[in-house]
């Protein structure tokens, strides 16, 4: 009778035991589901032909916390696939010619971004890409009056209070950029960005810029410092009319667009980063395209982020910024970088470490991150206490 009794308390006992543990791995699920958004986006490109499902890359952002994604199209797929999920979106379009027309405008707006609302969050279109920096005179012209029409069709239904309009420039465009107080636009583009400037104070949308360091390196790579482009430490760059000090390019590059836009009369515009990255891999000319600089740049960048860092002219003022981007895309033109800036394979598996916790950010390598490896865990205590208390009772 003793002997039972002792059998009974000790299964007892584990019992509880086994509750405990399930209880903890539940609240591992629950503390990695609810972790806090990550304050960066993601440009999601897709020249490719071995990339996942959308629902499938849904689900990595959202096992990443990343709730911020630009497009380069407004791909239905993608949209549904994030659909009740909170993610942002920035959607494009690149057709101009047609976009100038208002009842185009208006039937693209219809059909490509007002079905997806309010059940995925687009809250920004971007009319063009880089047209600034280009050679093409008619687009250069039809960019303004594009990012009109379409602003007229949000307005026309309902959608201008959620979504605004903009369009993501080369830092190219600014013909001085150090030091970044004396940072000023191209004459030759003067024409085409001060009405661009008043549009976007009007309606109050932010002037994008696509930024890379990189460039500056590869072009010169001993006369640019590794560090300053890396944010790692450095003495810094002193400017001599602010007295401020930058100890990285990319803070430098967008307190100049500030200072160009300030010259143009504007001070009242916000300056977003639609792109910034560092390539893993590149062609035997592209001096600094190695895993280790991309890990460096895009992972100390993001730490900045999460700090809720500003640039030396704007320090209240976080900086924003999309990261390129989320895949490589093996169709891309052009040299070997081109097609290694993502921070993932295809397959899920991360390109490189960024420095982040496993369990939120850098899946393991050997690990797809399209599948969970904490349910199998809880799923297995939760059978062996149903076992255990069945034996018991």
């Amino acid at each position: 009778m003793e002997l039972c009794a002792v059998f009974f308390s000790s299964a007892f006992s584990l019992l509880l035991l086994l509750l405990l543990l399930l209880s903890a791995a539940n609240d591992v699920v629950v503390s990695a589901a609810t972790s806090p958004p990550l304050k960066f986006g993601i440009n999601y490109g897709q020249i490719a032909n071995n990339l996942p499902h959308p629902t499938q890359v849904s689900g990595l952002l959202q096992s990443l916390s990343v709730n911020r994604v630009k497009l380069y199209d407004a791909d239905p797929a993608v949209l549904a696939a994030f659909a009740g999920t909170g993610v942002e979106f920035i959607v494009g379009n690149e057709d101009l010619h047609n976009l100038t027309d208002a009842r185009k405008a208006r039937a693209w707006v219809a059909q490509h971004v007002q079905p997806f609302l309010p059940a995925t969050r687009i809250t920004c279109v971007t009319v063009g890409n880089e047209v600034l920096s280009g050679k093409d005179t008619a687009a250069m012209q039809s960019l303004l009056p594009a990012m009109q029409s379409v602003h007229q069709a949000l307005l026309d239904l309902g959608l201008a209070g959620r979504v605004n309009v903009s369009t993501a420039h080369s830092v190219n465009i600014l013909a001085t950029s150090y030091p970044p107080s004396a940072g000023a636009f191209r004459e030759d583009l003067a024409q085409y960005i001060q009405p661009l400037l008043n549009f976007h104070a009007e309606v109050g949308s932010p002037f994008l810029v696509n930024a890379y360091p990189f460039f500056a390196y590869k072009a010169s790579p001993a006369s640019v410092s590794l560090p300053y482009v890396l944010f790692e430490p450095n003495p810094g760059v002193r400017d001599p009319a602010t007295n401020l000090t930058y100890d990285n390019m990319l803070y430098a590059q967008i307190d100049a667009v500030y200072a160009a836009m300030k010259a143009m009369g504007h001070a009242d515009i916000t300056v977003r980063i639609s792109e910034t990255g560092w390539p893993s891999k590149g062609d035997d000319d592209e001096v600094g395209a190695t895993p280790q600089n991309a890990a460096a740049y895009n992972g100390n960048l993001m730490k900045r982020i999460a700090a809720g860092e500003g640039t030396p002219l704007k320090p209240a003022v976080p900086v924003d910024v999309f990261v390129f981007a989320l895949f490589n895309e093996d169709m891309k033109p052009g040299p070997s970088s081109e097609r290694n800036y993502g921070l993932f394979y295809p397959n899920g598996t991360p390109v490189y470490n960024i420095g982040f916790d496993a369990a939120s950010f850098s899946p393991s390598p050997t690990t797809s991150t399209f599948s969970s490896s904490s349910r199998p865990t809880s799923t297995f205590l939760m059978g062996v206490v149903v076992l255990l208390a069945a034996f018991l009772l």
